[in-house]
């Protein structure tokens, strides 16, 4: 199975790459187009500011390359929310495959939110044996909230989507490469989709 980690300069690789070979499996970091369709599957990290990242996508055409992809392609923390349509950081437009806008937490509550949280309301086969209310690791100062495409949920200060899904675009919000055995399982189930 050919697995690609997309590098464009956002944070979190290494994490990844480790959780993946303690699942078995070798990962290829690449920013080629050509490398990227013919994976079987792609992981979109993302640590960082969405402005920036975006710039980043955009420089390398992968802002074009990614919504055309068919095989299953897993958003973790920004990547996820630069799937989104737009986000607040920066006044970003996103790649629009999940049809929601992120916005910032409010000042309620401290931000980021950073530590562990529970998932719940869990509707993918990505949480195939998987607990409700299981503890996944987050940071976060911004967020998706809930929508058609929620297949997980978290509570801080209010509800929102921790996770979407839409045809073979899946994104997380918090790090399952982070977040222990759970976390494991989750990159697990995704590298069977």
């Amino acid at each position: 199975m050919k697995i690609v980690i997309i590098n464009y300069g956002a944070g979190n690789i290494q994490s990844i790459l480790f959780a993946i070979e303690r699942l078995g499996f070798t990962a290829m970091l690449t920013n080629n187009p050509e490398e990227i369709k013919a994976a079987d599957k792609v992981i979109f990290p993302g640590v960082g500011e969405a402005s920036y990242a975006m710039k980043m996508l955009k420089e390398s055409g992968l802002d074009t390359l990614i919504p055309t992809l068919t095989q299953p392609v897993l958003g973790i923390c920004l990547g996820m929310q630069l799937m989104c349509k737009h986000t607040q950081e920066g006044d970003t437009t996103g790649l629009g495959i999940f049809d929601v806008d992120v916005i910032k937490f409010t000042p309620k509550v401290k931000v980021p939110q950073m530590g562990w949280n529970q998932i719940y309301n869990l509707k993918s086969g990505l949480f195939k044996g998987i607990a409700e209310n299981e503890y996944m690791y987050l940071v976060h100062s911004f967020y998706a909230p809930l929508c058609d495409e929620a297949i997980a949920t978290t509570n801080y200060e209010e509800e929102y989507a921790s996770a979407l899904e839409n045809n073979n675009f899946y994104g997380t919000q918090f790090h399952p490469e982070k977040s222990g055995d759970v976390g494991e399982q989750i990159l697990g189930n995704f590298l069977k989709l």
